[in-house]
């Protein structure tokens, strides 16, 4: 009788955890940090930020091209998106992405209030950016790549967005650098960055160090 019992338990308990969402990655077993909510929208647009991330420096290193397409993934409030537009001029065009309705009204406000007619919302999903396919020169992740809670299947998405000589470019904390006060949750090395991402047709090009606290990660897409 006792065996019958352990063996029902283990029928009803075994689909219940094969069940439960993934949170870590199947390669690197880094656990996925989730995306902010709108109550952290104070936080991307601190003061403070222009010190510790330096976001000219980072463009200026990216070296975007006037009239470029490019996709903020991420975009939060729009902090890196309005930089974006004046970089690409009024020629070239940003979509910013979020999968937070409320984040996308404020970058909207944000974008209007800065009188740029460049930009463009998308309402993604945590599996899919909801980018049009094969139009990107650029698409840029600011402190964003660490939450997806479906990395694969959005890299899969961002590298189907790309034109052939596109790039995609990670902006993460150094978790190689004990000092950088960031909770180690939200911050990732490069091996881990190139693990996950390999597999998924991108090719590691280039590490740019020349922010305070963050990799600059650019990679392009690995021949079909």
């Amino acid at each position: 009788m006792q065996k019958t019992l352990v063996g029902i338990l283990a029928c009803l308990v075994v689909p219940l955890v094969w069940a439960q969402p993934q949170n870590v990655h199947p390669i690197t077993g880094r656990q996925y940090a989730g995306a902010m909510g709108i109550e952290g929208a104070p936080w991307l647009v601190r003061s403070e930020r222009e010190r510790e991330e330096e976001p000219g420096r980072a463009l200026d290193e990216l070296k975007i091209v006037k009239g470029s397409t490019v996709a903020d993934i991420g975009a939060g409030v729009g902090y890196m998106s309005w930089r974006l537009a004046e970089r690409v001029g009024p020629t070239g065009k940003v979509y910013a992405n979020d999968i937070q309705p409320q984040m996308l009204d404020q970058l909207r406000k944000n974008v209007e209030r800065r009188h740029l007619t460049n930009v463009e919302t998308i309402l993604g999903e945590p599996d899919d950016p909801k980018l049009p396919q094969g139009r990107f020169d650029l698409v840029l992740m600011v402190d964003v790549y660490h939450e997806f809670t479906h990395p694969q299947s959005m890299l899969r998405h961002i590298r189907e967005s790309l034109k052939a000589d596109g790039r995609v470019v990670l902006i993460e904390y150094r978790a190689e650098d004990p000092n950088v006060p960031i909770v180690p949750l939200h911050k990732m090395t490069v091996e881990q960055v190139k693990a996950e991402l390999e597999p998924e047709g991108l090719h590691l090009d280039r590490v740019i160090e020349s922010l305070p606290r963050q990799h600059i990660l650019i990679f392009t897409r690995k021949p079909s």
